[in-house]
């Protein structure tokens, strides 16, 4: 009882500590100028202090409430979102039996579908991911698009982006020793989300644990590489995918060799037609 107690209070010590430390400096610079204490109350400075974010020990309720504010920054502002609500169900179906066998299966997944005619597809934090209308109609079955939102699930699970806006912070030199003010962590998340390529490691991370929730959702896990291969033999201009998803032959060959064999033919999803039907509105 006694360390259940300890350990919740220092857990709360953690919590509150660095926003009270940016308050008390907010408040020691007011205090020197008495027509600026007087203009600011007590209110705003709290609301300051609420503002900082402590990227290296973000909760899970903190990480998904950040990855609203990304959607909210990024839809209607950076893109459009394709409403048909068949086909919006029916991705939101596959990533729901997908993200099921994750290591974070309890996050509010949200799929979105972004109305593109590049092929792509990407995650933020706190579970929402989002795949093109060009790449829906690229794949050829549900076991490929279920690859894709494996794979992004895979940078969540990991909280890839959640370490690369850390790194990126200080890189910059943006965060301070009580955090990063949570506006500038919002802006930094979006344009990693949408312009920064992901590292190497994470690809690899993101498609090992992708593999694996593609095989426990019962899919065929040769689709992965099925749609890697595609992309990379699609001619013409690179298909955003790979910008931002360097897709390389080591990647693929590392793929192979986790694909057991003996089971590469086994799964479901495999059924060209039966996904051609589900996505009808997106080929007329």
């Amino acid at each position: 009882m006694f360390n259940l107690f300890f350990s919740f209070s220092r857990r709360i010590q953690r919590r509150w500590l660095y926003p009270l430390i940016s308050l008390s400096v907010v408040v020691g610079l007011l205090v020197g100028s008495a027509g600026l204490a007087k203009a600011i109350s007590w209110f705003d400075l709290i609301q300051q202090g609420a503002q900082i974010i402590q990227l290296s020990d973000v909760s899970e309720e903190e990480e998904v409430e950040l990855g609203k504010q990304i959607n909210q920054q990024m839809v209607g502002k950076e893109f459009r979102l394709y409403r048909n609500p068949s086909v919006n169900r029916y991705v939101e179906r596959v990533g729901e039996r997908v993200a099921a066998e994750s290591d974070r299966p309890n996050l509010p997944y949200e799929f979105q579908i972004v109305d593109n005619n590049s092929v792509n597809a990407f995650a933020t934090a706190g579970g929402f991911v989002y795949v093109t209308t060009e790449l829906l109609r690229t794949a050829d079955n549900e076991a490929e698009l279920a690859s894709v939102l494996g794979h992004e699930i895979g940078h969540i699970t990991n909280r890839h982006l959640i370490k690369q806006m850390r790194s990126t912070a200080i890189a910059g030199g943006l965060a301070t020793a009580a955090g990063l003010n949570r506006s500038r962590a919002v802006a930094i998340g979006v344009d990693l989300a949408l312009r920064r390529p992901n590292s190497r490691k994470d690809e690899y991370e993101a498609d090992t644990t992708g593999l694996e929730m593609l095989g426990r959702a019962g899919y065929d896990r040769e689709a992965m590489v099925s749609f890697m291969e595609k992309l990379l033999k699609k001619s013409g201009s690179t298909p955003t995918f790979l910008s931002t998803h360097p897709a390389t032959q080591s990647r693929i060959t590392r793929l192979r060799e986790a694909i057991d064999s003996q089971a590469a033919d086994e799964g479901a999803g495999l059924d060209s037609a039966a996904y051609r039907a589900r996505i009808r509105p997106l080929l007329r």
